[in-house]
């Protein structure tokens, strides 16, 4: 694994992380206790090569602070190399989609977080980003799972009615994120 860029970019994602450990509870107050998340993720980040597969929290909802720092950098802004703390409820969406489609399922990372710099350089390019992303949040996630259909990675997020779901057969990814429930 690639160590963050600079001092301060790692200081600050530690200590945004570190925040987030204060409320465990938090990020799954979202969820009935028949959508529990397994706690697993194994991602490949498909612009930079690197593939994390870790338990980010236990059974009783406590989170991983090494786990998530490791995911904090694989989701990073793969343009900027910026980190920023992905949000755990993204996080938790990401783990129920997958484990309704049959856990450990190695998912493919299409964007995780995106700083501001490169969102809009996607804007100047004509890409049909918006201006005020979620990825700039650290909130969304854009995702899909090699043998998986994307119609079924998409009407599996949809089923859940957590948080955003975006449709983008063309890129071939789905978008996933911890706003409020709406699709695209």
């Amino acid at each position: 694994m690639r160590l963050p860029t600079s001092r301060r970019s790692f200081l600050k994602a530690s200590l945004l992380t570190t925040l987030a450990f204060l409320h465990p509870g938090k990020a799954l107050a979202n969820f009935s206790t028949e959508k529990q998340p397994s706690g697993r993720l194994n991602l490949y980040n498909i612009h930079t090569g690197e593939k994390i597969n870790t338990t980010y929290r236990d059974p009783d909802g406590q989170y991983n602070t090494q786990a998530i720092n490791e995911l904090n950098w694989l989701l990073r802004c793969h343009y900027t190399d910026e980190q920023h703390p992905i949000d755990l409820q993204t996080l938790d969406f990401l783990d129920l989609v997958n484990t309704r489609l049959g856990c450990n399922n190695e998912i493919h990372v299409i964007s995780g977080y995106r700083s501001p710099e490169y969102n809009n350089r996607l804007i100047r390019q004509g890409h049909k980003v918006a201006k005020h992303s979620l990825h700039l949040e650290g909130r969304a996630i854009d995702i899909r799972i090699p043998g998986t259909a994307l119609s079924a990675l998409q009407r599996t997020a949809l089923s859940l009615r957590i948080g955003g779901v975006g449709y983008y057969p063309s890129g071939d990814f789905v978008h996933i994120d911890s706003g409020a429930f709406r699709t695209w």
